[in-house]
């Protein structure tokens, strides 16, 4: 298989639309790191609650947040960003989404196609990836994608569209260290 001549073979969206005002505005000039916290699978996301803790504990160590969702995400992303947090949820368009995503610094997201986008738009991604698919075959898409989250975990492989095992601690028992160090490996310090 070859590449056309020019094309080095990566995957990435090439032409992105700029990040509009109304957006812009809310989010301000200063870096950020954007956190997605919803996946169409809920086997695949971590908890509520576990999703605000990290948010706050990259807000407390001086990362700015910006969490997205979907348009029916917005009650979990409105919960999630709490106070520490810039709110998105439910107020972009999939082009618009792309364009913030292009803006952070990093990209914290479970195995979702945001996630995806992210690496498609050339960001960093932390991936919250949850076994129930294997993360060799399924992670994104490049080489400035971390992946966090226990591999092992009894759930490895099964597809599941909910976690059968309590407290979900692929995601869930991913600490605020591991997720601090691999949001600095991927997008510097604060």
């Amino acid at each position: 298989m070859s590449t056309a001549p020019g094309d080095d073979g990566a995957l990435r969206i090439r032409a992105l639309d700029p990040l509009p005002s109304r957006l812009s505005a809310r989010i301000g000039p200063d870096p950020f790191v954007a956190f997605h916290p919803g996946a169409a699978v809920p086997a695949r996301q971590p908890s509520q609650d576990r999703s605000a803790a990290m948010v706050a504990a990259l807000a407390e160590a001086g990362y700015r947040v910006v969490v997205t969702g979907g348009p029916g995400e917005a009650a979990l992303a409105a919960a999630v960003a709490g106070d520490a947090a810039v709110d998105l949820g439910g107020r972009t368009s999939l082009a618009e989404l792309a364009a913030v995503f292009a803006a952070a610094r990093v990209v914290v997201a479970p195995n979702t196609g945001p996630a995806h986008l992210a690496a498609a738009v050339g960001t960093p991604v932390v991936s919250l990836f949850a076994p129930v698919v294997p993360a060799a075959q399924w992670r994104p898409y490049g080489r400035r994608v971390s992946v966090l989250g226990d591999q092992s975990a009894p759930c490895r492989a099964s597809r599941a569209g909910a976690c059968s095992v309590p407290g979900h601690p692929c995601l869930d028992g991913i600490k605020d260290a591991e997720l601090l160090a691999a949001v600095r490996w991927r997008g510097g310090p604060p």
